[in-house]
């Protein structure tokens, strides 16, 4: 169950119709999860520097279970969620920055329980 939180300095009316809906898509196929499962949430218009510039910039949060666990994941996973987002925000890599946070699944709740259970 992966959770994908992209926050951006540009505004709202500059985004593609259907960011969520695109970076959803985009997480299931580089995430190998199926999109039933992706979590997306989208901020724009926030006050942001990134490596010292207030240019417009995004970053994305990316969690998940047993995906972006190692250092060769997350090289694979970066690679291709910047062609997505390069692409789709306008930006260059310099002004976009991804984290990525492996979770257990004790961590997700979900149907009132925990991941673990399920």
């Amino acid at each position: 169950m992966p959770f994908l939180e992209l926050e951006t300095s540009l505004p709202a009316a500059q985004l593609p119709l259907g960011l969520a809906g695109k970076l959803c898509a985009a997480a299931a196929a580089i995430l190998s999860k199926p999109e039933e499962r992706i979590n997306v949430t989208v901020k724009s218009d926030l006050s942001m520097v990134v490596g010292g510039s207030a240019a417009p910039c995004a970053q994305l949060f990316v969690s998940s279970i047993a995906v972006v666990g190692t250092a060769e994941q997350n090289r694979g996973h970066s690679a291709k969620f910047f062609e997505f987002l390069t692409k789709e925000l306008g930006l260059g890599a310099d002004r976009i920055v991804i984290r990525f946070y492996p979770l257990e699944p004790w961590q997700i709740g979900k149907k009132g329980t925990v991941m673990t259970f399920l």
